[in-house]
């Protein structure tokens, strides 16, 4: 099933292990528009409430994204009101996709530069091909990034390699992205399509109450907890008594794969 948004710029197949969201601008290297900022907490909650077990984020035509769609830039920052609003709308969707509660992988060819790499940051898991290219450029244009996207950029790769891909704006190859922590893996463009469906697979096939459930403790953890409390011992808990464990449990003992019957 195909859905669209932001009038086509946004589009949305939703498959029955896995959904694929494309930035889907190719004329514009895939800009991010104020529409399709605006629209992607909407294809979002479509996935959410599909049976997809994993969504993956992608551009169009090999290339992930260029940014947010810099035509725009003396409309959306015109006064302190209209770029308070825009600046609102990007954070709402970089935050919507950051909380997703299912797996998310960042599939990258070419460039992902400034809002394409909020997005790829905001994802679970980040593969990219060798062609691709990852900048963040808030210093060569007189902006000052985010916290929360600069907590995630730090997040991936540490303060020191923050601050040189920030201070500096300049633009890594994939394999130097890889070696700071930026990416997972760096796969050659001939075999990329086969690793992204191998790791939708390897996901698909976990139990999808504990990949939710582990999301959610790594997410507590960058959120600054460091001990358990009465909520992370109930998740604990819960998980021992669900039948996903059950099924785990039985596969296990019998010796064949298990069905997990969370969905």
């Amino acid at each position: 099933m195909i859905e669209t948004f932001a009038d086509g710029a946004l589009t949305l197949n939703i498959r029955e292990r896995h959904a694929v969201l494309t930035l889907n601008q190719p004329g514009r290297k895939n800009a991010v528009s104020q529409a399709m900022w605006r629209a992607l907490p909407d294809a979002l909650a479509a996935v959410e409430r599909s049976p997809a077990k994993v969504l993956v984020v992608t551009g169009a035509d090999g290339v992930f994204s260029a940014g947010a769609d810099i035509s725009e830039f003396e409309r959306v920052w015109a006064d302190a009101e209209s770029a308070a609003s825009y600046a609102e709308i990007i954070a709402k969707a970089v935050n919507a996709l950051a909380v997703f509660p299912k797996p998310t992988l960042a599939a990258i060819q070419g460039p992902c530069v400034g809002g394409g790499m909020a997005l790829a940051l905001a994802c679970d898991l980040r593969l990219a091909d060798s062609t691709a290219r990852f900048g963040i450029t808030p210093a060569k244009l007189g902006l000052v990034y985010s916290l929360e996207d600069t907590k995630r950029l730090v997040d991936a790769v540490g303060p020191a390699h923050a601050k040189d891909i920030l201070f500096t704006g300049r633009i890594l190859k994939a394999d130097d992205a890889r070696d700071m922590g930026l990416l997972n893996a760096v796969i050659a463009p001939d075999a990329f399509e086969a690793a992204i469906d191998a790791k939708i697979d390897e996901i698909a096939a976990a139990s999808q109450w504990s990949t939710r459930g582990i999301k959610a403790m790594v997410e507590l953890i960058l959120a600054g907890q460091a001990r358990d409390d009465a909520r992370t011992r109930a998740a604990f808990l819960e998980a021992t008594q669900a039948a996903d464990f059950q099924e785990g449990r039985a596969a296990f003992l019998e010796k064949r794969k298990p069905n997990f019957p969370f969905r």
